[in-house]
């Protein structure tokens, strides 16, 4: 479908990207939970970024979900999306999955809501770090990888949103997701060109 006129602008990729593993959590991937997936397939694509983000020295963050004492933390969110209860406290489910998991010097910012952005510090520590660029990876996309993009453009970092790195739980969401993205908020970026972006940064970034 093609875009409407004075949509899709084109927003280009800065020379101090982080990348930025959202809520890629067992909840998501493993049989049975009311997150499931139908696949795992960002899962991999997600790996890929991230092992060429860490050759290039790119900062990584992570982003899990977790809520204190019967998710008062979670606010009417919690009402609204019962089956966020399961993620309250030390849950198996709350746990990274292995392939993007976080290694001891990454940072995992602890969120309650949608966006990575809202009531956490990945702002302000994201311009300690001079990042221009947000790499936006996981799950799922109209949710949580909307909800950052938009945070993203609106904190003044440029947001791509890696296409095979990110999924949802229904194809068509998916896709209407990515294309509302793309339309105004994001730039939607394939696999091949985030890659070779982040390699061909160097150590420098």
């Amino acid at each position: 479908m093609p875009f409407a006129e004075g949509f899709a602008g084109s927003l280009s990729p800065g020379a101090r990207p982080a990348v930025l593993v959202v809520d890629m959590m067992r909840a998501y991937f493993e049989p049975g939970s009311p997150f499931c997936l139908p696949d795992d397939r960002c899962v991999h694509a997600a790996a890929e970024v991230l092992t060429a983000a860490r050759a290039s020295g790119v900062p990584v963050l992570h982003t899990l979900v977790r809520y204190g004492p019967d998710g008062v933390d979670g606010g009417v969110f919690v009402q609204k999306v019962p089956a966020l209860r399961l993620l309250i406290g030390e849950s198996p489910l709350g746990e990274p999955m292995p392939p993007v998991a976080p290694l001891p010097d990454e940072q995992v910012v602890v969120k309650q809501y949608a966006s990575a952005f809202f009531g956490t510090s990945l702002a302000s520590t994201l311009q300690s770090l001079r990042v221009d660029t947000l790499v936006i990876l996981g799950v799922s996309t109209s949710g949580c990888i909307r909800a950052t993009a938009v945070d993203a453009l609106q904190h003044g970092f440029v947001p791509l949103v890696v296409r095979e790195a990110v999924g949802d739980r229904e194809p068509a969401v998916h896709e209407a997701s990515l294309y509302d993205l793309q339309a105004k908020y994001a730039e939607v970026v394939p696999l091949t060109d985030t890659t070779a972006y982040l390699s061909g940064l160097g150590t420098n970034t």
